[in-house]
């Protein structure tokens, strides 16, 4: 559609995240202490809390902010008993939801996040009924204008499954979950700074949203991120420009 823009799309999501900077730290500092009591303190023999780690990194957060988590999470300190859970659902025509939580009482988050879909036009579906429109991988976005040969040339060296270029210029590197740290330790050493990356469960097709059903469901990403137990949200949806 005109006005369609990835890029575009992913700038607005990041400027609102940024936004709610503060209470992103308390969802990373969360998952660190989760993934540290789960697999232990070292982030080089723990994954999880290696991807978490990357994420307080990314989000600016001290060291010193993320080793009191790692330390409070391999004691155990606070006694909390977080479980990941995973919630999807529907948004205004048809968008698909995945709603990935973090919680000590399922039946608060549940209600938190049906409530967040149901107010405004979406519903919350039973499990599976949308996680086959994703696929669950590794990825690396770099803005318009960067060296796309470089990227290719690092990334396919490191593992990477593939190099997408969208028509405003915009560089996608894909990788499987489970070589993400080795593409990302790659392109890291090569200079090359991506704008996003992360663990994610990316859109197979994508569901443009404009008019109503646009300031729906932006409304509808937004309660969900503002949800204390909320860790991420990813959706098939995507705005026209002249809606942001």
């Amino acid at each position: 559609m005109a006005g369609h823009s990835k890029w575009a799309n992913i700038q607005h999501r990041k400027g609102r995240q940024d936004a709610k900077r503060g209470k992103i730290w308390t969802k990373i500092i969360r998952e660190i202490q989760v993934a540290a009591r789960a697999g232990g303190p070292d982030p080089n023999a723990n994954p999880a809390l290696r991807l978490a780690w990357d994420k307080a990194t990314a989000s600016n957060m001290p060291k010193d902010n993320i080793l009191r988590a790692v330390q409070r999470g391999a004691g155990a300190a606070d006694g909390e008993n977080y479980e990941s859970i995973r919630y999807e659902g529907y948004g205004p025509s048809g968008a698909a939801v995945i709603v990935d939580c973090m919680t000590d009482n399922r039946t608060r988050t549940v209600s938190d996040v049906r409530h967040a879909l149901s107010k405004h036009g979406g519903n919350l579906g039973q499990d599976g009924s949308v996680a086959f429109m994703f696929k669950h991988c590794g990825q690396f976005i770099f803005a318009p204008g960067s060296n796309e040969d470089k990227i290719m040339e690092i990334a396919l060296e490191a593992g990477a499954e593939d190099i997408l270029t969208d028509e405003d210029g915009m560089i996608e590197v894909i990788s499987d979950p489970t070589d993400y740290a080795q593409v990302r330790d790659a392109l890291e050493a090569a200079g090359l700074q991506p704008e996003v990356q992360a663990i994610i469960m990316k859109p197979l097709n994508e569901t443009v949203l404009e008019g109503d059903d646009a300031i729906k469901m932006q409304k509808i990403l937004d309660m969900l991120e503002g949800l204390d137990d909320v860790q991420e949200v990813h959706t098939t949806a995507v705005f026209d420009e002249s809606e942001q």
